[in-house]
């Protein structure tokens, strides 16, 4: 479990702590703790893990099928959109994809229809 959790978190291009901050830690020592095997997650960790990450199951807890699940493209504009609110202003596209919303509702229905 240990080395699927740093596999992942490496495949996601995060260090301990931005993989930590994401899931509400305040620190990186209970995924160092975790991935040196001082420390096996719980279910409720593991489960958190999967939705933020959207990792499969399987794969964490076995390593068995692969690492992330596959979205559908909705789902994934969802989760997109999602990312780009939780952060609010701090996101550096936050204005532009304001903007581009404000713009788009003031287009005529037939102008939205286009786009």
């Amino acid at each position: 479990m240990n080395e699927r959790v740093k596999e992942l978190r490496k495949a996601l291009g995060f260090s301990r702590e931005e993989f930590a901050n994401r899931l509400g830690l305040k620190s990186r020592g209970k995924i160092e703790n975790i991935e040196l095997g001082r420390t096996s997650p719980d279910e409720p960790f593991l489960d958190l893990i999967c939705k933020t990450y959207n990792v499969n199951s399987e794969w964490l807890h076995t390593g068995d099928g692969e690492m992330f699940i596959k979205l559908s493209e909705d789902e994934e504009i969802a989760n997109l959109v999602s990312d780009v609110l939780e952060d609010g202003k701090n996101n550096a596209f936050y204005g532009i994809i304001l903007e581009i919303i404000r713009t788009y509702n003031e287009l005529s229905p037939g102008s939205q229809e286009v786009i």
